[in-house]
C-alpha cells in the first residue's frame, strides 16, 4: 500500500511506471537522472494537489501489484 510518507526513491524502485503516472499529474520524481529526495506528500503538496486523491489513485492503480510480489 502506498502512503504519503513513502520516499520517492522507494516508490520508483517498487512500482514500475509510477514515474509516468505521476508526471501525467505534473509531479516530477527525477531530476538530473536521480530520484528526488522527498516524500510523496512533499512533492504533491509542492504542486498544490490533493495528497489523499493522489494516494487513492495510486493505490487503485497498483492494488494488485503487491499481490504479485508475494
Amino acid at each position: 500500500m502506498i502512503k504519503p510518507s513513502d520516499s520517492v526513491e522507494m516508490l520508483l524502485e517498487k512500482y514500475p511506471g509510477i514515474n509516468s503516472f505521476l508526471m501525467k499529474r505534473g509531479i516530477h520524481c527525477i531530476q538530473c537522472g536521480e530520484p528526488v529526495w522527498k516524500t510523496l506528500e512533499e512533492l504533491v503538496n509542492e504542486k498544490g494537489l490533493d495528497i489523499k486523491k493522489i494516494v487513492s489513485e495510486l493505490n487503485r492503480h497498483y492494488r494488485h501489484y503487491g499481490d504479485q510480489q508475494n
